[in-house]
């Protein structure tokens, strides 16, 4: 199944990306898909859906840079901007599968403007 889920996954991405929304990516979530955000809050599938739709989709750009899976989760680490807009972000997304649908995700996210002070995240002094 490892083999599924990847290219489930990568589908999933590359379709969204390529007809600018979010409708070949819906019917691949779980209705009880749970989004797992870095403060340790969630949102249902409707909320992320809301968030995704919220982004530029037609405008976005993304290079998968690592895919990775072990049984039913999906690790995904990606390079994704804007045409026309900012340096973009690097991001690392974990998916899990049951049944042929993603039931949950987590994900991290970095703008790329940010990283160097973010190499250096635990300096409390100026110079940080």
């Amino acid at each position: 199944m490892t083999t599924d889920n990847k290219t489930i996954v990568t589908q999933a991405l590359q379709q969204m990306v390529a007809t600018g929304g979010t409708d070949a990516l819906e019917p691949l979530l779980r209705e009880d898909f749970v989004h797992h955000k870095p403060d340790s809050t969630t949102s249902t599938k409707e909320e992320w859906l809301a968030d995704v739709r919220a982004v530029p989709i037609d405008r976005l750009r993304v290079e998968i840079l690592h895919l990775l899976a072990d049984g039913d989760h999906v690790a995904l680490s990606t390079r994704r901007w804007l045409d026309g807009g900012g340096p973009g972000i690097a991001a690392v997304d974990i998916w899990r599968l049951e049944d042929g649908l993603i039931t949950e995700a987590w994900e991290l996210v970095e703008p790329l403007a940010d990283v160097a002070a973010n190499l250096a995240w635990w300096r409390t002094d100026a110079a940080a």
